[in-house]
């Protein structure tokens, strides 16, 4: 249980420092306005680009690290995700940030993009164990 728990974790983590990371240098570059300002359509499209991207690889680094039923683990952070991001929406909705069909579709890729970086874990399991053709 606790390594099921620590798998979960180490994704979120993953995801939320990752982004934030990424957010950070974003901004610092330019390429984002001032924090203060609300983020246009395209900084939208682009946070949202990249978040699905780093949210995949988390789902691949948590089923990766589960001690079984990866797929299980990876849509398992699919909903701390569409948790998460409901709390964040909620939260947000009315201050102004941007477009609000972007934490909507926080919520809504949260499981697809996890079942997706589940798969790709899988998927490479099953190539590796596969014997070559003769």
């Amino acid at each position: 249980m606790k390594r099921s728990v620590w798998a979960i974790v180490v994704g979120v983590l993953f995801v939320v420092v990752l982004t934030t990371g990424v957010d950070i240098v974003l901004h610092a570059t330019g390429v984002f306005g001032p924090w203060a300002e609300p983020m246009d359509q395209a900084d939208a499209v682009l946070a949202l680009s990249y978040r699905i991207v780093i949210s995949v690889a988390g789902a691949w680094l948590t089923a990766r690290l589960a001690p079984g039923s990866p797929m299980k683990h990876a849509m398992a952070l699919g909903l701390v995700g569409v948790v998460l991001a409901t709390f964040g929406a909620v939260a947000t909705w009315n201050l102004g940030l941007g477009p609000r069909w972007y934490p909507v579709s926080l919520i809504v890729c949260a499981i697809p993009q996890c079942w997706v970086g589940g798969r790709i874990y899988q998927s490479r399991l099953t190539t590796a164990m596969t014997p070559p053709a003769v």
